[in-house]
């Protein structure tokens, strides 16, 4: 569907009479990212997952003004109005988190109740966000100049997936990384990275929706972060994953779906 200058590529599954899930995926993932959790909640929900711009077969017909946080938000939007989604709940993995909570805080009377796993509001200070700034944009320069599965493989030995690693299907979620094209991810890194985006902390305190924080117990850098913004924001609650790193929802769907279903229903 073409909104404005987005062609998204998106899927509809389930019973559109249940309550619709919108789900985010994370950078280099694409609208599969959360297949397996889909088949375990099975049909008690709706599911709309899409991919974002600079994933999948997303296509942005625009600018790399596109690619920003608050662009790629509002046309979410026209793309739930399009779809006559005036209301849903919201996962989001990650970048998709953050984004996630972009448009819990600018848009809440659209998602009812959210879930946020390895997700954060951002950097606090302009330094600290010039720093990421570029160090994303290096790191978008290695995308568009070397090989992507040479990529790959240095972007998986961050300590941040060591537990991820060891997953018995980590080889085939490489393969499904390596479907994206590496040149429109780089736009993505450049525009909507944790240095480029705007920080939420100061907006936390104001919202009144339902936030579920999922953090793997081996992600300490992402624990620290979930739990101040669970003290900061009186509607979250936190929890943390047993044996789990940062990508919860693929090194354990069960008890992630668990997680997602106590708190949505």
């Amino acid at each position: 569907m073409i909104v404005a200058d987005f062609k998204f590529h998106y899927s509809f599954r389930g019973n559109k009479a249940k309550p619709l899930i919108l789900f985010l995926h994370g950078f280099m993932g694409d609208r599969q990212e959360f297949n397996e959790v889909i088949s375990l909640l099975s049909d008690q929900f709706c599911y709309l997952t899409v991919d974002l711009p600079g994933h999948g077969k997303t296509r942005v017909m625009g600018g790399a003004e596109c690619y920003t946080m608050s662009n790629t938000a509002h046309a979410l939007i026209n793309l739930l109005d399009q779809l006559n989604v005036q209301n849903c709940f919201l996962v989001g993995y990650s970048m998709g988190g953050r984004l996630a909570l972009y448009l819990t805080l600018h848009f809440p009377q659209r998602f009812s109740k959210i879930v946020l796993e390895s997700a954060s509001p951002g950097l606090k200070s302009q330094g600290d966000r010039v720093e990421r700034i570029q160090r994303d944009f290096d790191l978008a320069k290695k995308l568009e100049e070397s090989n992507f599965s040479v990529f790959l493989d240095s972007w998986y030995n961050q300590s941040l997936f060591a537990s991820l690693k060891n997953h018995p299907n980590f080889e085939s979620l490489k393969q499904s990384r390596l479907q994206n094209n590496p040149l429109e991810l780089a736009k993505s890194l450049r525009n909507l990275s944790t240095g480029c985006q705007p920080s939420l902390w100061d907006q936390l305190a104001n919202n009144k929706n339902p936030l579920l924080l999922l953090v793997g117990e081996y992600d300490a850098k992402f624990i620290a972060i979930n739990s101040e913004m669970a003290r900061l924001c009186p509607f979250a609650q936190l929890k943390i994953v047993s044996h789990c790193g940062h990508t919860i929802h693929f090194e354990d769907s069960k008890t992630f779906v668990e997680n997602v279903r106590v708190f949505l229903t």
